[in-house]
């Protein structure tokens, strides 16, 4: 059945069921991820500002003595930072892909199709927790070739990429609600730009907390890239530990990403509009 743009059909999930609506997000994945098996260069152009990160910048602070990390080296702090760094500047521009979908027609069909709007949306969000599944295999690469000390069980690999999947999931369906405000190309490149560096730098991405002032470290804690960076920190490094506890990270994460969902999907239509 099809409908008008603004007439998405509403049906329950009695009536088309939890299968159905996982079937559609999944294939709206796939469609995703086939257009990257057939441009891969865009994972590995996004590797070069990470390699540079802990190869450049990492090395010349890891001399600096007066950065407190516990009993790590400062390379092993940093490396986590990093990941949840790519995992961001990866994510926040998706909505750019987004806009292009509309202004190709593509959108208009996605919204007559009788698939939910939230299904759609969490597609998209799958496909992007996939890029930052590649962004941190090469950090790890980069990262044992670097000698850090990383935690290899199976274990905690999988729950690192399951946070890195929730952290991109979170970012690039803030990126698609920004998109679907600013509708054009310009003003969100503009808008992405601005948010990306206060994102990084107000998080324990590259610094602990407690060497922040008073005002910084209190908005970092409404800062979703913070949560991601401690528990990567807890999982990916041996002798790493999670401030707030892994339970409460991920938590928060997953809060995150549903408000983000839900608001998300409310707001796709607003994109034709």
């Amino acid at each position: 059945m099809f409908v008008k743009p603004g007439e998405l059909q509403t049906a329950s999930v009695d009536s088309v069921g939890i299968k159905g609506f996982f079937v559609q997000s999944l294939a709206i994945a796939e469609v995703e991820l086939r257009k990257l098996l057939r441009d891969p260069t865009e994972l590995f152009t996004r590797a070069v500002q990470p390699v540079l990160w802990l190869a450049v910048f990492g090395q010349i602070f890891s001399r600096v003595r007066g950065i407190p990390t516990g009993n790590i080296s400062y390379l092993a702090f940093m490396a986590p930072g990093i990941l949840a760094q790519s995992v961001l500047f990866s994510a926040i521009f998706f909505g750019i892909a987004v806009i292009w979908e509309r202004d190709l027609g593509i959108v208009h069909k996605l919204l007559v199709s009788p698939a939910y709007r939230s299904s759609l949306v969490l597609g998209k969000a799958l496909s992007a927790g996939l890029r930052g599944v590649v962004q941190a295999l090469i950090i790890y690469a980069l990262a044992l070739f670097m000698k850090i000390e990383l935690v290899l069980s199976f274990k905690a690999i999988i729950e690192v990429l399951s946070a890195v999947t929730i952290g991109s999931a979170i970012f690039s369906t803030f990126s698609l609600i920004v998109a679907c405000l600013v509708k054009t190309r310009e003003r969100f490149m503009g808008i992405g730009q601005l948010l990306t560096m206060p994102l990084f730098f107000a998080s324990n991405a590259i610094y602990p907390l407690e060497l922040m002032p008073k005002w910084l470290e209190t908005v970092s804690r409404f800062n979703p890239l913070t949560y991601l960076v401690d528990a990567l920190r807890g999982l990916m490094i041996s002798g790493g530990q999670s401030v707030y506890g892994l339970g409460v990270d991920f938590g928060i994460l997953i809060s995150v990403f549903l408000v983000f969902l839900i608001i998300a999907a409310n707001f796709y239509q607003i994109l034709v509009e």
